[in-house]
């Protein structure tokens, strides 16, 4: 099974560490404009913090102004010294302040997209170099949610702390410094121990929370996986009529999420009320002793409107804090799976000194091979063949005996336990995963295609192709007469995963792409098992001429589809139980021999049942129900 490397997550004690691993996200290596932009908006945004401190001096000096108080000759401009003059500039610091913030947001605005892009990119390519075991077992649906909710999260992140979280603390600096300057320590004191009151109280709280919001995104998770995994399955889901079942399952699931989310939004709410407390009893204290001092004589009306605007700022960077802190925190659970993604190692990976394959011949060995997904559950054990240059060998055999698995280890899915791969000499292991993969061809049983048009998923065999180039290889293929009877030809939609075409066409697809690709290796799997017999007849034809002068190797269920092979292998439990040519195979009358008698009895039957039903004279048989 794949391990995972420990590094800092969002679950750990040390936020910090978080954030340090995401500063490369903050600070985009090679791309200057936006670290100019990330230094503009800073300076934006400490400006307006400046700016905003003038804006309670104004009020200030406004109301002393009307109170017949204001002693400010030699310090302002003559012409700020009326009241409506200071009115109006207290009104443009604010137009300023604001101003200033907005002109930081649209120059933020790219970096943190490129941010969301940097990290969706690295997770996007990191999900297809993980092993077939990993995707194999986890939910498609779960891994979509976790990338939403990742990529949001990040952008949360970056966004709070590299523009806000400096600048409050700044502005927190200046409010005390003011408050100690001009009304003394006890003003400082009080305000102190509010401010540190309130962060503890929002720290705890919101720590709280965490739990709640981690349950929310489980049953987020939970329900759409189910609602995707439904929908992929819509045809089955119609086949046994249970969609009321299917309802309920998600159902069950939303009831969760109901229940989780009722609780984030109650526990934000006693969140909120609490630090209105403590702020509010902060407040009234300072007030109280502001309003003291104005009926002593030593502070002006305008001092008491002063400490209240100071106050009231206050609040707005405080509430801001603890916002900070609860969407960072919040953030990091959303993101908690992404890192456990992006660190999960891949289980096959490229040696550091892997060569590109060099393909001279392509004949491919194997030579001892024993593989297992379990180690309590060996799936091959020994198995030995050659495939020659340009010859074509089957592997046949019941169920379970490890045909597909020679497919996946040869394609390089999985790394065997023992012995060796070879293509042309050359250890599958020592080569490039990349040059490997693109010296083999594949058409599978299962042909599951893109919700795109036809010639994108024929395309998808050489990106580069021409249209003349997919026209031949679906010429090849033998589906080029039906793409054009199509109403929109090569550019009809083949909806979800090919739905929309019969298994037939799918697989003809499937050939067209394999054939565009041109490859040495060709490695066709269990590719018309799934078709009736004609036309399994049809699309063998095709394969015929796209398997000419390659290696082919053929992982077949039913044997009329192997009987021209050079060498078939029988696998059973693992192990080569026969081997040789059709005809040999038949003489030795083992479990090859057996294997076509059963399968030629159930085309005779089936060929018989299909002319009856054909029959002018018995026409359709219809089983009437028994009567009561």
């Amino acid at each position: 099974m794949a391990d995972k490397k420990k590094t800092v997550s969002a679950d750990d004690s040390n936020p910090l560490g978080t954030l340090v691993n995401l500063w490369p996200y903050m600070w985009p290596e090679g791309r200057f404009d936006l670290k100019m932009r990330v230094v503009w908006a800073t300076v934006f945004l400490i400006a307006s913090k400046f700016v905003l401190i003038l804006v309670p001096y104004f009020f200030k000096w406004a109301t002393d102004a009307l109170d017949g108080k204001l002693d400010m000759v030699g310090l302002l401009p003559a012409f700020l010294l009326g009241a409506v003059a200071l009115v109006i500039f207290y009104n443009l610091t604010r137009i300023l302040q604001v101003g200033l913030n907005q002109l930081r947001d649209a120059l933020f605005a790219s970096v943190g997209q490129h941010a969301v892009r940097q990290l969706a990119y690295k997770t996007f390519v990191h999900m297809h170099q993980l092993s077939l075991r990993f995707h194999l077992e986890r939910k498609t649906g779960g891994l979509s949610r976790i990338i939403e909710r990742g990529t949001k999260g990040i952008e949360t992140i970056v966004r709070f702390t590299i523009l806000n979280t400096v600048p409050t603390l700044i502005e927190f600096l200046l409010t005390a410094v003011i408050f100690w300057w001009t009304y003394g320590f006890s003003y400082l004191a009080v305000t102190a121990f509010t401010v540190w009151a309130y962060i503890w109280f929002t720290i705890r709280a919101s720590d709280w929370r965490i739990g709640i919001r981690r349950a929310m995104n489980d049953s987020d998770t939970d329900a759409n996986t189910k609602a995707i995994d439904s929908l992929l399955n819509f045809e089955t889901v119609k086949y046994f009529g249970n969609e009321e079942m299917e309802a309920k399952r998600f159902d069950s699931s939303m009831e969760r999420y109901e229940k989780a989310a009722t609780q984030v939004w109650t526990s934000l709410g006693w969140l909120n009320f609490g630090q209105g407390v403590i702020f509010g009893v902060g407040t009234a204290v300072i007030m109280v002793m502001s309003a003291l001092a104005v009926r002593n004589g030593t502070q002006t009306i305008g001092d008491f409107v002063f400490v209240n605007a100071m106050l009231m700022q206050l609040s707005i960077p405080l509430n801001f804090i603890g916002f900070v802190y609860r969407e960072i925190r919040q953030g990091l659970t959303d993101i908690e799976e992404m890192f456990d993604l992006l660190q999960v190692r891949p289980e096959v990976v490229d040696k550091d000194d892997a060569r590109p394959l060099v393909i001279a011949q392509g004949a491919i060995t194997f030579k001892d091979v024993h593989f297992s997904y379990d180690p309590e559950r060996p799936i091959l054990k020994g198995v030995s063949f050659e495939v020659p240059a340009g010859k074509t060998v089957a592997v046949v055999g019941p169920s379970g005996a490890g045909k597909s698995t020679i497919s996946r280890l040869l394609y390089r899915f999985y790394d065997i336990q023992s012995g060796s791969i070879t293509i042309d000499g050359q250890e599958v292991r020592d080569v490039t995963q990349q040059s490997l993969r693109a010296a083999i061809g594949m058409v599978p049983q299962d042909t599951v295609l893109f919700n795109d048009t036809v010639a994108y998923n024929i395309r998808y065999g050489r990106p580069d192709a021409s249209e003349a180039d997919i026209e031949q290889a679906a010429e090849v293929a033998q589906i080029a007469n039906f793409i054009r009877e199509l109403p929109q030809g090569y550019k009809t939609m083949v909806g979800e995963r090919g739905l929309k075409l019969s298994g037939g066409e799918k697989q003809r697809v499937a050939i067209a792409r394999t054939v565009l690709k041109a490859p040495p290796i060709l490695i066709l799997d269990e590719a018309t098992s799934a078709l009736d017999t004609t036309t399994e007849h049809e699309i063998q034809s095709a394969l015929d001429v796209v398997s000419k002068n390659r290696t082919t190797l053929v992982i077949a269920h039913r044997l009329s589809t192997v009987v021209g092979a050079d060498e078939i292998i029988v696998l059973k439990g693992g192990e080569i139980a026969e081997r040789g040519t059709h005809a040999q195979l038949l003489e030795h009358d083992g479990l090859y021999a057996s294997m076509w008698n059963r399968q030629r009895e159930a085309t005779e039957a089936e060929e018989h049942l299909r002319q009856v039903r054909e029959s002018d004279d018995i026409g359709i048989i219809v089983r009437k129900p028994p009567a009561n």
